[in-house]
């Protein structure tokens, strides 16, 4: 990605979190002069990778592949200081976060405001081969059962239980809006955790073709 794409996500993101009544800590706002010599007293933000995620998986479209997350609180895979991750995801109508399942990571995705968000539901064999067996969900508690590739529509205020496995893509529905969806989970590790169908990426290499406005999670170490 480039960095002027991130730096515009980044202002759009900070604006859509306000119109939604949505309030970052202070940090999220900082420069990237704001964090030298913090890393002492930044540290469990760097070592639990809090702050701002943007990603486009590798594909080079942000706009139609592509994910804005602000990592709010994590732990580690140690567990020494929290067992629980929770996100703020921006979804846009339409733009697509790949097929994909954790290894270890169960999570619930809800849809916290603004439009609808799809998430379709895969079933792959040990060979990350598609099968066509269906996928029994939790939505708010409920059972359903899914076919493979079945769609489920999460209104505001609706969610579901993803457990380790259950590949899925989502996007924002279209039409309805860009959406305000919250991830709560077991500690979130994007650096081992994360199985692609397509060979996409998690962390795609950064075009530096302007200073950056605030910093993403993996420029820390550039800058502290």
């Amino acid at each position: 990605m480039k960095r002027s794409e991130i730096n515009k996500a980044l202002e759009e993101s900070i604006s859509f979190f306000a119109a939604m009544n949505f309030h970052l800590p202070d940090w999220a706002l900082w420069k990237p002069n704001d964090w030298k010599g913090k890393r002492k007293e930044a540290k469990e933000i760097l070592k639990c990778g809090l702050g701002w995620d943007i990603t486009d998986f590798g594909s080079g479209d942000f706009p139609r592949i592509g994910l804005i997350n602000f990592n709010l609180r994590n732990g580690t895979v140690e567990r020494e200081i929290k067992p629980y991750c929770e996100k703020i995801i921006i979804v846009r109508e339409n733009q697509i976060t790949p097929i994909h399942t954790h290894r270890k990571k169960i999570e619930d995705i809800i849809t916290r405001g603004g439009g609808n968000l799809v998430i379709e539901i895969y079933r792959y064999d040990e060979h990350l081969k598609p099968t066509d067996e269906p996928t029994k969900v939790s939505i708010d508690g409920l059972p359903r059962n899914i076919p493979a590739g079945g769609k489920v529509v999460l209104k505001p205020g609706e969610s579901i239980c993803l457990k380790p496995g259950m590949f899925h893509k989502f996007y924002g529905q279209e039409g309805m809006g860009t959406v305000l969806v919250g991830e709560v989970s077991s500690v979130n590790d994007d650096t081992s955790d994360n199985v692609f169908i397509g060979g996409n990426v998690r962390f795609p290499a950064v075009s530096e073709d302007e200073e950056p406005n605030h910093l993403l999670v993996n420029d820390y170490n550039n800058y502290l």
